[in-house]
């Protein structure tokens, strides 16, 4: 009456999920590490490293993202998601300290809505370089962080974001370019813009 063999079958699909899933989460917590990494080596001007740093996160990006392959399921884990959107955060601050611009979503070879959901992280990390530049009397550096802020919020204005992590992560870039804001007219009043 009872296929066991059936049941045998369903009991081992549900524990190699669960492994995999378990395996997943941990090696998230490496990407999110890396990618932390990454962004205070760039703050402290430590570039030597941050090449290194980059191949590892994406090293292990790689390995979640065939972990995600195999069992689609996983690509809906919020450990999954929060890894790809600070390896876009990471990656975003890389680009534009060194290449003075974006990368693409598809340079990164992630899906548009992680990516968007990394770049609305991006900018706490571009107010903390503003200021930064700041204090080290880099008026210049500020000027052009808010500008480029203010490009990126104007693009994202043109989404129709419903409401959800992304528009919520969205409003918190008009805070952020509210600050920048302020900050360059302290600059601008006191003479130094």
């Amino acid at each position: 009456m009872i296929d066991k063999k059936d049941f045998e079958t369903m009991r081992k699909e549900i524990k190699d999920f669960d492994s995999q899933r378990d395996m997943l989460i941990k090696e998230s917590r490496n990407v999110i590490r890396l990618s932390k990494e990454v962004i205070y080596s760039i703050h402290r001007n430590d570039m030597k490293q941050v090449p290194r740093l980059i191949a590892e996160m994406k090293k292990e990006l790689d390995k979640i993202t065939d972990m995600t392959k195999k069992h689609t399921e996983l690509y809906y884990s919020p450990s999954y998601k929060i890894a790809v959107q600070e390896y876009v955060e990471a990656m975003a601050y890389y680009y534009f300290v060194t290449k003075k611009r974006l990368p693409t979503h598809t340079e990164l070879e992630v899906r548009s809505d992680e990516f968007l959901l990394g770049l609305c992280d991006l900018t706490g990390e571009l107010v903390r370089k503003a200021i930064n530049s700041a204090i080290n009397k880099d008026y210049k550096t500020a000027v052009v962080i808010k500008d480029f802020v203010f490009d990126l919020y104007v693009e994202l204005l043109k989404f129709d974001f419903r409401n959800g992590e992304l528009r919520k992560k969205f409003d918190g870039i008009k805070y952020d370019l509210k600050k920048l804001e302020d900050l360059v007219l302290d600059l601008k009043l006191k003479g130094r813009k």
